[in-house]
């Protein structure tokens, strides 16, 4: 799936975001005088099916400091100048999108602008580019998705994509750098690629994690709702009514820490301290003794990460 996660927007340069299959209006030569270039003809590869087996970033890693992971997932297929077949995991099947061209080797398909940095029968290298406003930003994000014919994999590289999709050498080492020093302070957890399981050990809780529906928007795809796992917790014979939402930290033994609050309190000083305190509680009584808490792995390395819980109590006299 392309996009960029809007937490890690705010906070880095990189990373991919969902844009808008619009036409751009600024999209062509702009310098007066210099030579129009021809809009790229995919009709010499129309047919061949293609494989992502990389998304890196300039310096090569897939994973950011957040845990956010450029994953390779496209398959694809150019069926003509205006069309493309895009392979769906959620749906599992390929579904036909319109491909808009746009000056020189830049193209908009799957509601995505990108930028071809070398094509033949074997291989595709593209480059990720971000819709600003009316127009668009052509100097690119710096991440590369890189692609193989499948007929190329089998046949000349003897292997299979799955294989060649595989985190490298430096992912492995950048991510344990992180672990590590989540392991020392829980304050620097990070996005886990397997999140924290939390489940209930009684009758009285019951928990489910919310997930995204696929759909259109997301090009049919919820692989990042691992950036912001979300519980909703409810609570039978509770001391009283109530309902909290806020984040928690949970370190590499399973360990709960409060985060913050998910709720505004218009600069309400003491009615915010009044809902941590009683939230705080909740997760300090209630969470240890009737939850399980699995903590979150990357790449087979335990760390803390951060969840976000709803907790709904009801009183027993409530309680159905």
């Amino acid at each position: 799936m392309l996009l960029i996660n809007l937490k890690t927007l705010k906070t880095a340069a990189f990373g991919l975001f969902i844009i808008s299959s619009a036409c751009i209006c600024g999209c062509g030569n702009s310098q007066s005088g210099q030579k129009k270039r021809e809009l790229i003809s995919f009709k010499p590869y129309n047919g061949i099916n293609y494989s992502e087996v990389s998304r890196r970033q300039r310096n090569g890693l897939s994973f950011n400091e957040y845990g956010y992971q450029l994953e390779p997932q496209w398959k694809l297929k150019f069926v003509s100048d205006d069309s493309v077949s895009i392979f769906s995991p959620t749906k599992n099947a390929f579904i036909n999108f319109p491909l808009t061209r746009g000056y020189d080797s830049i193209f908009n398909a799957a509601r995505s602008w990108l930028k071809i940095r070398q094509i033949n029968k074997d291989s595709i290298t593209m480059e990720i580019l971000i819709q600003k406003g009316d127009s668009l930003d052509v100097k690119g994000t710096k991440v590369f998705m890189r692609f193989f014919a499948d007929n190329y994999v089998k046949n000349v590289l003897h292997t299979d994509t799955t294989t060649l999709r595989k985190p490298s050498r430096a992912d492995t080492l950048f991510i344990r750098s992180l672990a590590a020093k989540a392991t020392a302070d829980y304050t620097k957890a990070f996005a886990a690629r397997q999140p924290a399981e939390i489940s209930s050990r009684s009758p009285l809780v019951t928990v489910s994690r919310r997930t995204t529906k696929p759909d259109i928007l997301n090009n049919f795809d919820n692989s990042d709702d691992y950036l912001d796992p979300t519980y909703d917790i409810v609570i039978k014979n509770a001391y009283k009514d109530f309902y909290y939402s806020f984040t928690m930290y949970i370190d590499d033994k399973g360990r709960l820490f409060y985060g913050i609050p998910l709720v505004g309190f218009n600069g309400e000083k003491e009615i915010e301290a009044d809902y941590i305190h009683s939230s705080k509680a909740v997760m300090e009584s209630y969470f240890k003794f009737y939850l399980n808490v699995k903590p979150g792995t990357t790449l087979g390395m335990i760390h803390s990460s951060m969840v976000s819980v709803h907790v709904e109590g009801k009183a027993k006299t409530a309680a159905k």
